[in-house]
């Protein structure tokens, strides 16, 4: 039996980013990935909001996806496109960049922090006791972890296993995913009929297509290639003769969350603990910023730094952020059918998203930008992700960024620093003397007033603000960072 710290189910961008911050937090971790090291079939998710460059930029990597993407504005709300090029932040836009892309780029940079990777298994089975799990593979062999993250998917075995309710609402239709070749010159862009979208477009500047089609009810199964043709006759009227067909799979506008992400030493991240429509491209994104919001509390409680209470914390974070994606994917899934009553309501919702403040509110919200955790009330700051500032310190000018690529939390000065005693926390945390002359403005909530202090989160999260004085500092340094021990 191999003993490590975490043990994660599941290698796609959820679990290896959870994998990653780990790691750099120094945990033994370990991911256990049925697929034998090849790259994922089909193109999947299509790219990246504003907020999930931002995490990535926070970690030092957002450049290596952008050099693979092409950066513009992708999102939406029901196929209404959204601009996000005014919000201030450094990254007003998406990237559209396929998930075999992404998860490549990823693939890399674990390697880096050489995360082994047990490919070419699954997990079957485990027990917990009050010391770690015990974790058995399709292979027979053991693992034991203090702790198991279940990152495996919409049909996450780990979660089945842990007996965790998974609630919501079933399929109302299936669409077929693929991508193919095709004899005839198809008409390429999105089709919308009573039930849905239907869409095909062009992945190169051959006749390789990606096909996404409505099945006009819900169907069971793995589709067969007969299935896609037929779909293709049902909506265009032909197949185009299609062939070298590849990547075929079948989704639904289920939505569906876990009643809780933890069950003891099991946990949840991604789609293992939320699924739904690809409506408005919220699946990766969510996904791998759960996997930040979790990896640093994960990685504290590992060491005994804190408690499993601020591993309470990330559920009651991150759960309600799923919450609102089911249903905006419910709404979003309803407004693209295509019915004349439809399209009255859709170009009604299309008249109110060109309103400035509808417009802004919406679009902060599918791209992630507009997070705010209840980490207590006071300054604009406290819970929402902290602004990539241009800082002057001693060393020279840096990018508050940069401070995180290590994912630790950091205690930032712009003023003299107070008498509060945070040696406890010194090598916590990183304690920072800087300078900005610039104002302070987040999305939607517009320009705020300038703190004297900030106590960052290894997410990006603001925690506490300091406006002059140190109150509220040791609390928060408590709460985040373990309670003081000298």
């Amino acid at each position: 039996m191999r003993n490590h710290e975490v043990v994660i189910a599941g290698g796609g961008p959820t679990g290896m980013m959870l994998a990653a911050e780990l790691a750099l937090a120094k945990i033994d971790v370990t991911i256990v990935e049925r697929r034998e090291g090849s790259e994922l079939a089909g193109s999947r998710a299509g790219g990246l909001h504003s907020r999930t460059i931002e995490v990535f930029d926070q970690r030092g990597i957002a450049q290596r996806f952008l050099a693979e993407g092409k950066a513009m504005q992708v999102a939406g709300f029901g196929m209404v496109p959204l601009d996000i090029g005014d919000f201030p932040t450094r990254h007003n836009y998406g990237l559209a960049l396929w998930q075999r892309h992404i998860e490549r780029v990823l693939a890399e940079w674990i390697a880096e922090l050489e995360v082994p990777i047990h490919s070419g298994r699954a997990v079957t089975t485990f027990e917990q006791d009050e010391g770690g799990v015990d974790i058995t593979l399709d292979d027979g062999s053991t693992l034991r972890a203090k702790y198991l993250v279940g990152c495996d998917g919409g049909r996450s075995l780990v979660r089945k296993k842990a007996g965790i309710a998974f609630q919501g609402w079933d399929a109302s239709l299936t669409y077929l995913l693929a991508e193919a070749d095709m004899r005839e010159e198809p008409a390429v862009g999105v089709r919308r009929d009573d039930w849905g979208v239907n869409a095909l477009g062009k992945l190169g500047d051959g006749r390789r297509m990606r096909l996404v089609l409505n099945e006009r009810g819900v169907r069971h199964g793995e589709p067969s290639e007969d299935d896609l043709r037929n779909a293709l006759i049902t909506v265009y009227g032909t197949d185009f003769g299609v062939h070298e067909i590849t990547g075929l799979s079948r989704f639904s506008d289920a939505a569906r969350q876990a009643a809780t992400y933890r069950e003891r030493r099991v946990l949840l991240a991604g789609d293992a603990a939320h699924v739904h429509s690809p409506a408005g491209g919220q699946g990766l994104n969510i996904g791998v910023q759960d996997a930040v919001n979790l990896g640093w509390k994960l990685a504290q409680v590992v060491k005994g730094i804190s408690t499993e209470k601020l591993l309470d914390t990330y559920e009651s974070e991150r759960h309600p952020i799923a919450a609102r994606v089911l249903k905006t994917t419910l709404a979003q899934t309803a407004l693209n059918r295509g019915d004349e009553r439809t399209k009255a309501l859709h170009e009604t919702i299309a008249e109110l998203l060109k309103m400035e403040e509808p417009r802004k509110r919406t679009a902060a919200m599918m791209s992630g930008l507009d997070i705010v955790y209840d980490v207590g009330e006071g300054h604009a700051l406290l819970g929402r992700r902290i602004p990539d500032l241009d800082l002057g310190t001693t060393g020279g000018p840096r990018r508050l960024f940069s401070f995180l690529h290590g994912a630790r939390g950091m205690l930032v000065h712009f003023a003299p620093r107070g008498p509060a005693n945070i040696a406890p926390w010194a090598e916590r945390l990183q304690i920072i003397d800087a300078s900005y002359t610039g104002v302070w403005e987040l999305p939607v909530v517009g320009v705020v007033p300038t703190p004297k202090s900030v106590l960052v989160r290894p997410d990006g999260h603001v925690a506490w603000v300091g406006e002059g004085t140190d109150d509220g500092l040791l609390e928060a340094l408590a709460r985040w960072f373990g309670e003081a021990t000298v």
